[in-house]
């Protein structure tokens, strides 16, 4: 991973934000410090700020690497209320979010295609990247304010009053919409989308918007009405072997969002020749391996993709604006980050939590 960015060393502001101090300590309040804006940068009075299950992985210390104190939240929608000299984009009062990335070494060939998520030499996260901002490595959205380069800023068309439902969009949104415009989803094509959580709706959403047929797969019979509701043209139970067969070799592209292991095969089964399956969720230990006759015998594909890059974050907003589209969420205080996090572990939310930071100076 790359280090040394650049970076902006004035002064500092502390800011009123919820993190962690060690994996097994409780989301709190801290004082943390934010540089004050540079010349390219923008400072921004975060409004809202989604919860990702990222975020439970990183502050309890599920993945390897976490650095404390951990100030999670990649999914933030607020104001400007500062901008650089140097700043073009943006002006203060402009509604903006902020997703998974604020920088990147901006010059390999990733980065200069606009795919800042794959950088050569490791982008720089929204929390938990390298930073020489103190205390050495970057804090997250669970903050009342943040400062970040322009170039990794953007802008919110949305209504104000959507403006909480748009913060998901930053990661559940874009990691869905990226691999749905990559492999074409649109009208004429059959799509099928794999589990109804945080990242399942908003797939189910996004594939009925770009006008493909639009087929929502769930274990749950609960969730049928539900998936309709988003948008789905068909409901799948996936353990109900008949209705998996009724469907075999008629999908051209598939969304799997599930972060479980499972049995892959039963969707590689639903593809047609050349379809592709791409998995966006990462499980705690591998998934069965699947059949590989089962990929010879069609030219079919299992692939993966990782959220999206600046230019196509963009895009995907407007189109969201657009059409419409927002998250469903439940609005919870700052105070209840955790309980937010043991009700996340059992799927008791529809579909995402977001943080009202507001009650972060209660």
């Amino acid at each position: 991973m790359m280090t040394n960015y650049p970076t902006k060393e004035l002064l500092r502001m502390t800011t009123q934000a919820y993190g962690a101090h060690a994996a097994d300590k409780p989301i709190e309040a801290i004082a943390i410090e934010r540089r004050a804006p540079g010349a390219q940068d923008v400072q921004i009075e975060i409004a809202y700020c989604g919860i990702c299950h990222s975020d439970l992985h990183t502050v309890r210390g599920e993945w390897p690497g976490t650095l404390y104190p951990c100030v999670p939240g990649h999914e933030i929608v607020g104001h400007v209320s500062a901008v650089g000299g140097d700043v073009s984009k943006f002006k203060v009062g402009d509604t903006v979010g902020v997703g998974c990335l604020v920088n990147s070494c901006q010059h390999c060939a990733s980065c200069g295609e606009g795919l800042e998520q794959y950088c050569t030499n490791g982008f720089v996260g929204t929390y938990n990247g390298p930073t020489a901002d103190a205390p050495g490595h970057t804090l997250g959205g669970y903050s009342q304010r943040i400062v970040v380069d322009e170039k990794f800023v953007l802008k919110v068309t949305h209504p104000e009053d959507q403006l909480a439902a748009v913060a998901p969009l930053l990661c559940a949104g874009i990691t869905t919409y990226s691999p749905l415009r990559h492999w074409k989803a649109g009208p004429g094509k059959k799509v099928g989308i794999v589990g109804i959580g945080g990242l399942g709706h908003m797939g189910v959403k996004l594939a009925h918007a770009m006008g493909a047929h639009t087929v929502a797969f769930t274990t749950s019979e609960s969730k049928r009405q539900d998936a309709h509701a988003l948008g789905a043209d068909e409901v799948v139970i996936s353990r109900d072997d008949a209705q998996m067969q009724q469907h075999a070799g008629t999908f051209d592209f598939i969304l799997n969002t599930v972060a479980a292991p499972h049995n892959l095969d039963a969707f590689t089964n639903l593809l047609k020749r050349d379809g592709t399956m791409c998995l966006v969720g990462v499980p705690a230990s591998p998934h069965p391996s699947p059949s590989v006759a089962g990929l010879i015998f069609g030219r079919k594909a299992i692939a993966g993709s990782l959220i999206g890059g600046i230019a196509e974050t963009q895009e995907m907003l407007d189109f969201c604006a657009e059409h419409g589209i927002v998250s469903e969420i439940e609005m919870v205080t700052a105070q209840q980050i955790d309980e937010a996090y043991e009700r996340m572990l059992k799927s008791d939310v529809k579909y995402r939590f977001v943080i009202d930071n507001a009650t972060m100076s209660a």
